[in-house]
Order: structure tokens, then C-alpha cells, then sequence
């Protein structure tokens, strides 16, 4: 669920943030074909030898008359009254008077094969309606056809595809399906909405009753003026709708003054009622995106000029043919085209890349193309001295979003180890003597956003959920956020809430299972229980020797560490599991730095509101692995991709033996 808040995660690993993915599909295969065959002429399959047959023998045993060119084709042709033209008295086409015969002989072979066999047919000089020979019936049940099943298979493709149910009531659309098999018959885009809702109803039970996984909870609009009273009404309304007002842990928020405030006031309501500890932390994706922006801000105008003949080299497959070979004859790396030429980040940082390391390559593109691309676009020794200061300074930076980006489970933990490297490589800036003052005051700017992330995210929580991915620990852990006040306070609130009274079948005797078997349990392996059940009898015991034991590798799966190590650490595995939820950034990275985002904003803008809501949720829902229901009812698409490919298969051209009248 997306408010512009960000992300609400809690004990239940629960998440609010948009899910993407354009999933576009063709129902090419899909659609059932036409159940007709269409012929110009009703006709005789013996008589144009698709087979054999008594009739077809029997006009074998007579020689035909031979007739001369003219009298042949001039008979299947009728002379206008004006005497300048003659018409096809099949088909009505119409010829000059001084066509060549020859060419009447090809329409006639090409347009109405067996026309010498029709004899009465064109006896009457009017042209022969189109005729359609429909498929016999089969000795079995004829086949039936659901076009619903076609519908539900169009709702499945608008909700992957993130389209407007408007989109089937395009007229070439329709007309297409209309070409392949004139009775089928498309829902109404209103049918199309009201199927919507009720899936998302019916799927949204479902999400209530099993809140157990990182899961997209609603898509709300903001009534205006979209403040923070207006976020916290909206914000507060999905939570309890789920039941989860009392369960929240903490909330991502998007940075801007708004979400803020709409966070102060649920925070607020929460100790009110008394209902347990709650955070929020700014967003770190969008944090690092306006920071970067700023080491960006001098070099902007180079960057349009850069992005401009990137432009011109991703249109012209000529250009981007010599500026490959170029790049290949100067050694200036391999390039892939289309070249990002996005305004995100990863399409900034492509146009310092080209000319740090493809710059004779694309003088030599524009000084060749002069004429079409302009010289304006030829970079001064100046402004290439700017870029490659920018590059070098900017490509930690660029290495960073990356892991964010690529990491399948961006913790509060690695991002503040990467953020707290951001702030390493900004003060490393602003004290070398090598980088001009006009770089130094970006990086001014850029410390001063870095300081504020630093203080909001600075608490108790974050500490905790940062110690609690086993690559961080303590050790990686940034300085400002490393006190021992809160290592004493992380275990104060473990005792509090993690222990023993928390797990009664570790402080009892032997479980159900084992009394079930007869208590046959072993001396020395009840001697070895009792020696475990004391060494866990201090709560603090898991989290000491969690912390004792070094870091795990960087590229460590964080959730797969913590199932693998449940059994040594059951509590603290349980604290991991709801820490863990808490989310660095308000929505996926990827969004925010790359050129997808772009895709993803045209998208959302492009639907209409009263879409919006039910196709994206349950579109997200789709994605995590939930089943598509109407109505509490399963829809099985495998089965309706069977009975499609079987339509398909019964439905098929008609062979020439089945042919009729």
C-alpha cells in the first residue's frame, strides 16, 4: 500500500509499497479459431481435384471439348453498355475493354480456381454472392466454445499487463478479435470493473486471514490537500481494516513534510494507547537520490548535451553501428544499445560514463553527422575535465545504488553500512586538495542531507534491526549509531519480550511427541535436555553468543541465515523476524535510481482511478503467489489454458475431404 507514507512493516512482517513488473502476454495462442471456412463459390470438391470420387470418375472417362483462349475466358465476363470496360461476373472486378485476355485467364485461375468446372453457375450474368461453408457437424458432440473463458483470460492479462479495463473498448482491438471469429463476444469495459472489485474483495479476505508474509495491503487515494491529517485518516483506516492499528513496529515514510507529520500523529495515538514501541525512519533510497543530485547540480547542462546525442545515437541505427565501431577500433569499451538516456540516476551517471570512457568515439560520431546532429553537441576541453571529475568522485556512489538495487533483501543494516561509506567518501571530498572548490561546495550539500538521515534513523530501533542482520552486527555497524546505551537497552527490550514465558515447551518437560512414544527418551539424552534448558535459562545467553560470533559474508541471504540458524538461536530468531521487517526505503530502490521508475510513473499515470486500486493489488498479489478468486471461487487458468488450446485444436481449418456446400 502506497500513501506517499511508505512502508508500514510490524510483528507480522507486513509492508505497504507498490509492486511492479510489465508483464505484457498475447493470446495469440489462446483464442479459439474460427469454426468457419469461407469459399468464393459454392463448389464441388471432386471437380477441382481435392479428391477422388464416382462422380470425378465418371467426367475423367469424357474428353472435353477443347475451346479457344477467347471463347474461355470471355464467357466468365460480362461488356459493360458503354463498351469500355467488362466485369467478373464471380467477384464484379472490373477491367478496361483492352485488357489482354491472358490477364482475365490469371484473375480467373487466381481469384476463382475450378471456374471452367462451375458450368450453370455463371449462366446468369449478375455476380455470385460469397458463400460460406460452415464446418459439418462431427459424428460426436461439436465442440462449445465459452467465450467467457476468453474474458477471464483477458482480466488475468489487463491485471498483469497493469492496463485500464478501457483498454478492450479500443475499436482495432475488438476488430482483431472480431477478424479471427465474428461471434465472439467481449464483456463490456463496466463488467470489467465489477469483476475487479469483486476479485479484489474476495482476495482481500484471503490477505486478512493470513497476514504472514511481505504483502501489499492497499492502494489509497489521498484526498486533497493531501496533508498529513489527510495521510493519517487514510493511513489508519487500511491498518484496522486488517486489525493490525495495535501490531504496527514501524514506518518508512517518503521524506516529505506531509508523511512526517502523518507519522507524529500515529506515533502519538500509539502511546496513547499504550500499544508498544513504533519508529519511523525518512526513506534511504530517495535520501541518496537528492544527495546525489547535488554532486550532480554543476554538470547538468553537460549532461543534456551528452543525453542529447545519446538520443540521437538510440534513433538512428547508423549512428549507433559507427559509434560501436568506433568504440571497438579505439578500444573504448562495448557498449549496448538502447543506452539508458533516462533523467534517473542511472541515466546520468551513463552519460558521464560515455565520455569518461567513449569520448574520442563520440567526437568522431558528431564531427562525421555534423549536419544532422550540430556541433552544439561537441563537449569543450573544459566541460570534459568537469565530467571526468564528476565520474570519478560520483562512482562509489553509482557502485552503491547498484548493491541496493541487486540486493535481494536491502536491510536497515546494509544500507546504513552503505550510507554511512556515502558519508566516507563525501567528507574524503570535501578535504583533498585534488577536487575544484565548486565540487567541494556539492559536497557541502550533499553532507548536510547525509548528516540529517543520520540523526532521524539514529535510535534504539535502528540499532536493533541493524545488529540483527547477521552481516552487520556490531562490528559494520555506522560509528554514530554504535553506543553501548543501546547494546544495554536492545537487551533490556529482548528479556522483555523474548523470553521464556514466550516459549513454554522449552521450559516444560517433554512435549506431547515424546510422551506419545512412551517417554523413551535415554538417560544421557535427558541429561543432555536439562543441560540445554539451563544454558538457555538467561535470555540474554542467545543474544551474547549471537553477537560474539563474527559477521557473516556480505553477500550472506539474511533470511535463509536465520531459518538455517532458528534451532541455536529460537528467540533472538524470533526478534530477527520482526526487526527484520522493518524497511530501509519506502518503495523498491530500483525505482527510484533507474530508468525503470520512469515506466512504472507513465504507467500509474495512464490509469484511471477507479482502476487503480483493485488492478494493482491484485496484481501485486498475483506476483507473491496468491490465486486469483471470485466470488471465494478459484479461478484455474490452467485448466482454461486447456479448454483453449483444445477449442483451438477441435476448431481448426476443415480439412479438404470434410468440405460441403
Amino acid at each position: 500500500m502506497n500513501f506517499g507514507v511508505g512502508t508500514v512493516s510490524g510483528k507480522a512482517a507486513n509492508q505497504m509499497d507498490w509492486g511492479v513488473n510489465n508483464a505484457f502476454k498475447t493470446f495469440k495462442d489462446m483464442e479459439p479459431k474460427s469454426v468457419m471456412d469461407m469459399a468464393v463459390i459454392p463448389m464441388d470438391p471432386v471437380d477441382i481435384g481435392l479428391g477422388s470420387s464416382e462422380k470425378g470418375n465418371a467426367i475423367s472417362t469424357v474428353k472435353p471439348r477443347k475451346k479457344t483462349m477467347t471463347s474461355v475466358y470471355l464467357k466468365f465476363f460480362e461488356t459493360a453498355a458503354d463498351g469500355k470496360s467488362r466485369r467478373c461476373k464471380f467477384c464484379g472486378q472490373s477491367y478496361s475493354i483492352a485488357t489482354a485476355t491472358g490477364n482475365l485467364g490469371r484473375h480467373l485461375s487466381n481469384r476463382h480456381p475450378g471456374y471452367d468446372k462451375s458450368g450453370d453457375v455463371v449462366a446468369n450474368s449478375t455476380p455470385q454472392p460469397i458463400t460460406v461453408a460452415k464446418k459439418p457437424p462431427s459424428q460426436g458432440k461439436a465442440p462449445h466454445v465459452d467465450y467467457d473463458h476468453l474474458n477471464w483470460l483477458l482480466i488475468k492479462w489487463l491485471i498483469l499487463a497493469s492496463l485500464p479495463p478501457s483498454t478492450l473498448e479500443e475499436k482495432w482491438l475488438a476488430n482483431s478479435y472480431k477478424f479471427l471469429n465474428p461471434s465472439i463476444q467481449l464483456w463490456p469495459s463496466d463488467q470489467y470493473r465489477a469483476v475487479f472489485l469483486e476479485v479484489f474483495r474476495s482476495m482481500q479476505e484471503d490477505i486478512r486471514a493470513s497476514l504472514v508474509q511481505r504483502v501489499l495491503l492497499d492502494i489509497c487515494h489521498i484526498p486533497y490537500p493531501c496533508g498529513g491529517a489527510e495521510i493519517y485518516h487514510s493511513l489508519s483506516e487500511v491498518l484496522k481494516m486488517y486489525n493490525i492499528e495495535n501490531r504496527v513496529l514501524s514506518c518508512t515514510h517518503d521524506n516529505s513534510q506531509s508523511a512526517i507529520h502523518a507519522c507524529h500523529s500515529f506515533k502519538e495515538d500509539l502511546d496513547r494507547q499504550k500499544a508498544g514501541p513504533f519508529c519511523f525512519i525518512p526513506c534511504a533510497a530517495r535520501t541518496l537520490s537528492l544527495i546525489i543530485d547535488d554532486g550532480l547540480r554543476t554538470t547538468k547542462p553537460i549532461i543534456s548535451k551528452i543525453r542529447e546525442f545519446v538520443l540521437g545515437l538510440n534513433a538512428s541505427s547508423e549512428l549507433s553501428e559507427d559509434f560501436v565501431r568506433l568504440t571497438t577500433a579505439c578500444q573504448e569499451g562495448s557498449w549496448k544499445f538502447p543506452l539508458d538516456a533516462s533523467a534517473r540516476w542511472s541515466g546520468n551517471y551513463q552519460m558521464l560514463d560515455i565520455v569518461r570512457k567513449a569520448g574520442k568515439s563520440m567526437d568522431a560520431v558528431i564531427m562525421k553527422y555534423k549536419e544532422t546532429l550540430g556541433s552544439r553537441m561537441l563537449l569543450s576541453s573544459a566541460e570534459k575535465n568537469a565530467v571526468s571529475l564528476v565520474h570519478e568522485y560520483l562512482e562509489p556512489f553509482y557502485k552503491t545504488t547498484n548493491n541496493i538495487c541487486t540486493n535481494k533483501v536491502p536491510t536497515i543494516g546494509l544500507v546504513l553500512f552503505f550510507m554511512d561509506h556515502i558519508s566516507e567518501m563525501i567528507a574524503a571530498c570535501r578535504e583533498t586538495r585534488h577536487y575544484p572548490d565548486w565540487l567541494k561546495n556539492s559536497a557541502e550539500d550533499m553532507a548536510k542531507k547525509a548528516r540529517s538521515y543520520n540523526n532521524q534513523v539514529c535510535n534504539i530501533f535502528t540499532y536493533m534491526t541493524a545488529i540483527l542482520d547477521p552481516r552487520i552486527k556490531v562490528e559494520l555497524i555506522p560509528e554514530s549509531l554504535n553506543s553501548e546505551n543501546f547494546l544495554e537497552e536492545a537487551r533490556t527490550h529482548f528479556i522483555r519480550n523474548y523470553s521464556t514465558s514466550h516459549f513454554p515447551s522449552m521450559t516444560g518437560g517433554y512435549g506431547a511427541q515424546e510422551i506419545e512414544d512412551g517417554g523413551s527418551v535415554s538417560f544421557a539424552e535427558e541429561i543432555a535436555r536439562k543441560k540445554r534448558r539451563a544454558s538457555m535459562s538467561s535470555a540474554t545467553d542467545e543474544l551474547t553468543q549471537y553477537l560474539s560470533e563474527p559477521p557473516a559474508p556480505i553477500p550472506t541471504d539474511v533470511l535463509e541465515w536465520w531459518k538455517v540458524n532458528s534451532t541455536r538461536y529460537p528467540r533472538l530468531s524470533v526478534m530477527a523476524r520482526d526487526f527484520l521487517a522493518v524497511q530501509a526505503t519506502s518503495l523498491a530502490p530500483e525505482e527510484i535510481f533507474c530508468g525503470k521508475g520512469d515506466e512504472i510513473v507513465r504507467q500509474r499515470f495512464c490509469m484511471p482511478h477507479n482502476s487503480t486500486q483493485s488492478l494493482l493489488c491484485i496484481r501485486s498479489w498475483i506476483l507473491g503467489g496468491m490465486k486469483l478468486k471470485f466470488k471465494s471461487t478459484e479461478i484455474d487458468y490452467e485448466r482454461l489454458m486447456e479448454l483453449a488450446t483444445n477449442a483451438a485444436s477441435d476448431n481448426g481449418p476443415v480439412g479438404p475431404e470434410k468440405k460441403q456446400k
